[in-house]
């Protein structure tokens, strides 16, 4: 299965809306995660110009007050959707994908910056995830957290970021998840005068994921229209 993800940092604008549908064509898409999309009111017609056809699926989360946002998109044609769940930073999208008969649930996540509101989501993440045992699962986005100090670069408030990073692994470790293999950049979020960096984006899967794509991949692409970098899974194996 093939997943793009991107904090895009505001979907208006035609130069957002052109590379979106520029990676959806040249990476064959089959699931999109968006955060910060800072919309309110979205639309069929909105979703298939972004994807550039008409058989696409989506749900959105509007955020707070239109900050934020969560936008999550599919091909109909590979992605049977069968439900959805919304809380405050994520979006959980369960559904059959078509070429192999599995249940796949995609989870779409923008976390907050506070310690305490992202214990809240794991908490959340983590009971919703303790009913879909045997279901491939896939958990990405912006976690606004890393699993180690060497992921952040020139960022202040180290005894925050202790507690982040083990909150952070003891939700991915009490969920049985793991890290797709990296290749490309080594972060994903640059501030604009290049002075701090950080990896705050990923993928997250289940064992199940592995044994159906052993060879997945996450792959971070140039950073052009926000200041974080699209992230795609994919696997050289044949789906």
């Amino acid at each position: 299965m093939i997943v793009i993800n991107l904090n895009i940092k505001g979907l208006g604008g035609g130069v957002k809306a052109k590379y979106l549908k520029h990676i959806i064509y040249k990476e064959s898409a089959e699931f999109v995660c968006l955060q910060e999309t800072k919309v309110m009111n979205f639309s069929d017609s909105k979703c298939f110009a972004l994807w550039g056809d008409n058989n696409i699926g989506w749900v959105l989360n509007e955020g707070e007050n239109g900050a934020g946002g969560i936008l999550s998109m599919w091909n109909k044609e590979v992605f049977e959707y069968r439900s959805h769940v919304k809380g405050r930073g994520f979006i959980v999208v369960p559904g059959i994908y078509v070429k192999m008969n599995c249940l796949c649930v995609i989870v779409n996540v923008y976390a907050a910056c506070s310690n305490s509101d992202k214990a809240v989501m794991w908490d959340a993440l983590s009971t919703i995830k303790s009913y879909s045992q045997n279901e491939v699962w896939c958990c990405c986005g912006d976690f606004n957290a890393v699993r180690i100090m060497e992921e952040r670069k020139g960022v202040r408030g180290l005894s925050s970021q202790k507690k982040e990073i083990k909150d952070f692994n003891k939700f991915i470790d009490r969920n049985v998840l793991v890290e797709l293999p990296l290749v490309g950049k080594k972060f994903t979020w640059y501030k604009a005068d290049g002075s701090a960096k950080s990896r705050l984006d990923r993928f997250l899967v289940s064992l199940e994921w592995l044994q159906r794509w052993p060879t997945s991949k996450q792959y971070v692409l140039e950073r052009e229209v926000s200041d974080h970098c699209a992230i795609v899974a994919k696997s050289w194996a044949k789906d």
